[in-house]
């Protein structure tokens, strides 16, 4: 290694990455085996899609809540229970043979996940310092967005091949793998406080900035998963695509928004709100180009591809500065930013899906992008002035008293 370059990672940064995987696994292998969900429970695909919603409930209400009940344990104590509490939910599920067990089962899993993200995220950059906190932090994210690449394509076809229950194994296997080695190589932090207090961590949502973070992690997600969560339309519907391209071109995002997010991380170290700007800047070209020629193949598929590269890239720079802006309260700002995530993503395609069978049709994935894609360009616009050193201000002359002249 030569003198430039920067050190290594800590092994226990890649380990809280594989707490990621397995729990972005979770959230989104479920859409591809509710075939196989709908034929155990005697149901319907679109009542067994349930088992989505309330993960995505449970990945909203947790983060705040969560690490505010577990002040008094240590961050790798909260890790720790997270993953058992995870695993513990996976092999339930895999066990049940009600519909409503498993429901229940996963908006717990969904609840310890949320937590997970959120203390990982405070934990992982605490270990490496400010000065590269927002590369630990998109390695961490990364794990997430590789379980897009490999853990959901792969689980799908497990559960395909072996039924619905053989993933939710293989994933509560993995947990208990991840909690050995969490108590073994990741260290209690030593940088920062250990625990802030819960009046610590209520003050820190009095800080203005925070809150248009927040705003502007809504805003990105919203956005961007309402194109991602209806390229079926887009592509196959609007384009005329064949149904084969589809998966492609979700290999295309997931592979872009994995390397999207290392590669965020590393350069929203040293320049974050120019990071956020760029990648929103792309983000807003891809989906304008949606709109303008998302009728032609090629053109549609490189806005996606574009959208993949882009769009979620800002979120390990995000979370850095809800952590930073914080203050004292580290873990409450990173639980809420992993919260409004979620939010935002419920929030936009849930839009997306009312404005589908309205006047705007196929378009409307990507109108609904654009729209959001302003509002983070806005937000953030509004951030830059926020963070703005203000200027000293400028002598006053002093009067000086008249005096007689001699």
């Amino acid at each position: 290694m030569n003198a430039t370059s920067p050190p290594r990672l800590p092994v226990a940064v890649l380990v809280l990455a594989l707490g990621t995987f397995l729990m972005g696994t979770t959230e989104f292998v479920v859409a591809g085996l509710l075939p196989e969900l709908a034929r155990d429970f005697t149901t319907t695909e679109a009542h067994a899609g349930l088992a989505i919603t309330v993960f995505a409930f449970g990945m909203v209400l947790g983060p705040p809540v969560m690490p505010m009940l577990t002040l008094g344990m240590s961050r790798r104590g909260v890790l720790t229970l997270a993953l058992a509490v995870y695993a513990g939910a996976h092999v339930v599920s895999a066990l049940i043979t009600g519909f409503a067990v498993l429901l229940a089962t996963r908006f717990i899993a969904a609840v310890a996940t949320g937590t997970f993200w959120a203390v990982a995220a405070v934990v992982a950059a605490s270990l490496v310092g400010a000065a590269r906190a927002s590369t630990a932090i998109g390695v961490v994210v990364g794990g997430g967005m590789l379980s897009t690449v490999i853990g959901v394509p792969l689980g799908a076809w497990a559960g395909q091949a072996l039924g619905w229950r053989g993933p939710f194994w293989a994933l509560a296997l993995g947990a208990a793998v991840a909690v050995v080695a969490l108590r073994r190589l990741v260290p209690e932090p030593t940088a920062g406080p250990e625990a802030s207090g819960v009046r610590a961590e209520l003050a820190s949502l009095r800080s203005g900035r925070l809150w248009i973070v927040l705003l502007i992690c809504a805003a990105v997600n919203a956005g961007v998963l309402s194109v991602y969560s209806f390229v079926s339309p887009l592509l196959a519907g609007r384009a005329g695509a064949a149904a084969s391209l589809v998966p492609v071109a979700l290999v295309l995002f997931g592979v872009g928004t994995f390397l999207g997010n290392l590669v965020g991380g590393r350069v929203g170290d040293q320049r974050p709100l120019a990071t956020i700007a760029t990648t929103a800047t792309a983000s807003l070209v891809a989906c304008l180009v949606l709109v303008v020629a998302g009728a032609q193949i090629g053109p549609a598929l490189a806005a996606f591809a574009l959208l993949g590269a882009f769009g979620l890239s800002a979120n390990p720079v995000l979370l850095t500065l809800a952590v930073r802006y914080g203050g004292a309260g580290a873990t409450l700002p990173s639980a809420m930013a992993t919260s409004t995530f979620n939010a935002g993503t419920a929030v936009g395609t849930a839009l997306t899906a009312t404005l589908l069978t309205g006047p705007l049709g196929d378009t409307s994935p990507a109108i609904v992008g654009l729209g959001f894609g302003l509002v983070v360009l806005a937000a953030l616009g509004a951030l830059a002035r926020a963070t703005r050193p203000r200027p000293a201000p400028a002598d006053v002359p002093v009067a000086v008293p008249a005096t007689a002249s001699c």
